[in-house]
């Protein structure tokens, strides 16, 4: 199952959203801001993450600016805790699920939920479209 972690004012996750209904696709929407989140999913989104709380971590956001910590620095116990207390620290939209996660809305990185046999479609239809384009120049 897909999960998106949103904040209902972000455009991104409104996108994001939009795109998963416009391919059917299902998933469950957990509000950063309201929602309960266990420790276990913060720690979810952490494994999935190629360069750890770089990938996930906005130092653009408030918080961040606000607590001035060095990431590199604390525990992953500490990190979780502050992640909980802060959860406008994350970026927007988290997507995951069992072994993919995306940060952010991209519309092509996002393709890579879609079922193989979707993608697969869309792959042929896009070479044929080339093909006629190229026939047709």
């Amino acid at each position: 199952m897909i999960k998106i972690y949103t904040v209902i004012s972000c455009s991104s996750c409104k996108k994001a959203k939009e795109w998963m209904d416009n391919y059917d696709l299902e998933f469950e929407e957990v509000n950063l801001l309201n929602d309960e989140i266990p420790k276990e999913d913060f720690l979810k989104i952490l494994s999935l993450t190629e360069n750890g709380t770089e990938d996930i971590i906005s130092k653009r956001s408030r918080a961040y600016q606000r607590l001035k910590i060095d990431f590199d620095k604390i525990s992953v116990n500490e990190l979780v805790q502050l992640i909980e207390e802060n959860r406008t620290l994350l970026r927007r939209p988290l997507i995951l699920d069992d072994k993919r996660l995306q940060v952010g809305y991209n519309e092509d990185d996002i393709r890579k939920f879609l079922p193989r046999k979707i993608r697969k479609v869309e792959l042929t239809e896009a070479t044929e479209a080339i093909k006629r384009d190229e026939m047709l120049a």
